[in-house]
């Protein structure tokens, strides 16, 4: 044990020797609080101590130390002129052209080295909460509701009832959504009938908020469409079609009308240029703080 506390202090202190009487630095506080917490806990192996961090695409073809993590990533050759990566929730997807090294490929990451670790990390974070998120569905389940939990209540008696679904504020403060299922109903069953009333509810709130914006934007909108996409909130024609996620109402309303307001501003731009953004920002001038809300929360999994 107290072989593996000295190995894992000389990591830490960079093999520094450190003197009594000298003061405290940084890696000096740092020794001491690793130093008790391993004399507190039980030993554990110094290779699951000391591993570095791992990223792993599911199709990785290729792996590279970056930045100290191990980041196995997708490679694909494709007709470019020029080497391109993206981090998204699979891991790190890279495309070059065939005549490109791997060394080249290699040598590219590694000049992006930082950002491409910090962007896994971020990503990998966001997966986890978004699986912490994971709906259970059985009675007292709950989901987020306009930004708030909602409690799903199973509710025989209303079978006969002219709604399937039914939201009631209770004089607790809590919301609870009372659906018209016998117990011991499947979790597929409970899962279609909450998604049948959420849709509906977005389908009126989404219109509602569309025209409240559109006049403000001096845009016509035509036609609403729902959508269930994972990875696209919303997207806008120019024939004044609009289409919106249903999984937006899991959001409070400034993230949803942020994104209303972003199809809207597309009927005027159909691009992502700085006067598109000025268009939003006319309307929604603290819009960067709600697309971080979006993009920083993701929204529980179905």
């Amino acid at each position: 044990m107290q072989r593996l506390v000295q190995l894992v202090l000389d990591f830490c202190g960079g093999a520094q020797d450190f003197e009594p009487n000298r003061p405290q630095t940084t890696a000096h506080k740092a020794r001491k609080a690793i130093e008790k917490i391993v004399n507190q806990a039980p030993a554990a192996p110094l290779g699951d101590l000391l591993s570095p961090a791992v990223f792993s695409h599911p199709e990785a073809n290729r792996e590279l130390l970056l930045e100290g993590a191990r980041v196995a990533y997708h490679l694909a050759r494709a007709r470019r002129r020029s080497i391109g990566f993206t981090v998204g929730q699979d891991g790190l997807a890279v495309r070059a052209p065939a005549w490109v090294t791997l060394a080249a490929v290699d040598d590219a990451l590694r000049a992006k080295a930082g950002w491409i670790v910090r962007k896994l990390a971020e990503q990998q974070a966001r997966s986890q909460r978004q699986e912490d998120a994971r709906i259970a569905w059985a009675d007292g389940a709950t989901l987020p509701y306009l930004g708030a939990p909602v409690t799903v209540v199973l509710d025989p008696a209303r079978r006969h009832a002219v709604r399937a679904a039914s939201l009631v504020h209770g004089a607790d403060g809590a919301r609870r959504l009372y659906v018209a299922l016998p117990h011991g109903v499947g979790a597929q069953q409970l899962r279609d009938a909450v998604q049948a009333w959420l849709m509906q509810q977005a389908r009126g709130h989404f219109a509602a908020r569309l025209d409240h914006f559109a006049p403000q934007l001096g845009v016509r909108w035509a036609r609403l469409a729902l959508s269930g996409a994972r990875t696209r909130w919303g997207s806008a024609s120019a024939d004044g079609s609009i289409r919106l996620n249903w999984r937006l109402m899991h959001y409070g309303p400034a993230v949803i009308d942020y994104v209303v307001v972003h199809e809207l501003a597309h009927l005027r731009v159909m691009d992502h240029s700085p006067q598109f953004w000025s268009t939003v920002g006319s309307v929604l001038p603290d819009y960067e703080q709600r697309r971080g809300v979006l993009r920083d929360q993701p929204a529980p999994p179905w």
